[in-house]
């Protein structure tokens, strides 16, 4: 006879949250989630000038896409980590009451047959009201994380953010737009990435695409090849395909006025790796400027160090090793199509961009005098 499972045992232990003090009241809170793949992340923050103070944070692998792509559902155990993660979530936004947030989750929810299952099932267990958000409204929270990275003398900018499940390029052109006004108009891109007439004194988007690749689905799909290299080859071969429909993949730019700017774990490990940093530091690698020659230095390195070399790297990290060399093949197929002599490295991403969205509508975001 099967024993009887002991009453609770499907029940997700309750989460411990700290007890340090509050921070005094000076500016309203703002809050802002990204559920992704893997990740589970949050910021808290305060506006201050033209740029927000971090008051709390947290950050933990969930793999909410975990075996998704061979069942296309989230599984028992991967909601049930994510809840837990969720949890603490909910008692920081509770501990600092926190009323201006946006929740969102991405391409595992989107793809995913039970995603208003688990929706719902977040709802009931946190309380927290998550949004699912469009590929398009991903992408342009990825390029308005990025204003402030945005130089004043480029007039073609290339946003790329390589994500879990997915990855988001936005092509955007600022030549119409005053030199000192450009970080700005990215961060007023319209909410539908509307591509705008040619004459427009704003920033106008020439045109984005979400690849359905990211850091761990392309890991899944060549996960069956044994051989270190010939994996990375085909990864890297299989994600430019999907580049082909993105209007700027034939055309030949100057590389002045053109920047390429990188937001992901991808790209802030590679500029770690490339720096030869054993602990990593953000205010070093946040607008570091790698060139193609160094990122490619830094894939030969991953590349001969082989799966246990890279295992034990410190500037790779135990977190980051499973999924590298996926992003790398997808950082790669980028520099094949567009080689330029500068990629700027961004430690931002979504949260960072609902933040700046959130402020910038409430209008507390101070511009600072030229």
């Amino acid at each position: 006879m099967t024993p009887k499972r002991p009453a609770g045992a499907d029940a997700i232990p309750k989460p411990v949250e700290g007890t340090a003090p509050l921070p005094s009241e000076t500016s309203p809170l703002y809050a802002a989630l990204d559920l992704g793949t893997n990740s589970c992340r949050m910021l808290i923050a305060r506006p201050e000038g033209d740029q927000f103070a971090v008051v709390d944070s947290f950050s933990k692998s969930v793999q909410l896409g975990a075996g998704l792509e061979g069942t296309g559902r989230l599984s028992r155990a991967s909601m049930g980590r994510t809840v837990q993660a969720l949890r603490i979530c909910q008692q920081k936004l509770k501990r600092h009451n926190v009323q201006n947030m946006r929740l969102v989750a991405t391409e595992a929810c989107r793809r995913a047959k039970n995603a208003k299952d688990f929706m719902r099932y977040v709802r009931r267990e946190t309380g927290l009201k998550l949004e699912i958000i469009e590929p398009k409204e991903e992408a342009r929270l990825a390029a308005i994380s990025c204003a402030p990275l945005v130089g004043r003398d480029t007039d073609q900018l290339l946003i790329v953010d390589i994500g879990g499940g997915s990855t988001e390029l936005v092509w955007v052109d600022l030549s119409p737009v005053a030199h000192a006004e450009r970080r700005q108009a990215i961060m007023q891109l319209r909410r539908n990435l509307d591509k705008g007439p040619k004459d427009s004194r704003s920033a106008r988007v020439v045109d984005w695409i979400s690849v359905p690749l990211g850091v761990a689905t392309l890991r899944d799909q060549y996960d069956d090849v044994d051989d270190d290299a010939a994996r990375f080859a085909l990864m890297s071969c299989a994600f430019e395909e999907h580049l082909a429909a993105f209007k700027p993949y034939d055309l030949d730019h100057s590389r002045t006025g053109f920047q390429v700017i990188g937001t992901s774990g991808t790209v802030t490990t590679v500029a770690a790796s490339h720096l030869g940093l054993k602990r990593y530091d953000r205010t070093k690698v946040d607008g570091l400027a790698l060139t193609s020659d160094q990122i490619e230095a830094v894939i030969r390195d991953y590349l001969s160090l082989g799966p246990e070399g890279r295992r034990s790297d410190p500037r790779i990290g135990k977190d980051r090793q499973a999924l590298i060399m996926s992003g790398a093949a997808i950082l790669q197929a980028l520099m094949r199509c567009w080689p330029t002599d500068k990629l700027s490295v961004a430690d931002r991403g979504l949260r960072e961009g609902l933040l700046y969205s959130l402020m910038s509508i409430d209008g507390v975001l101070v511009e600072k005098a030229e």
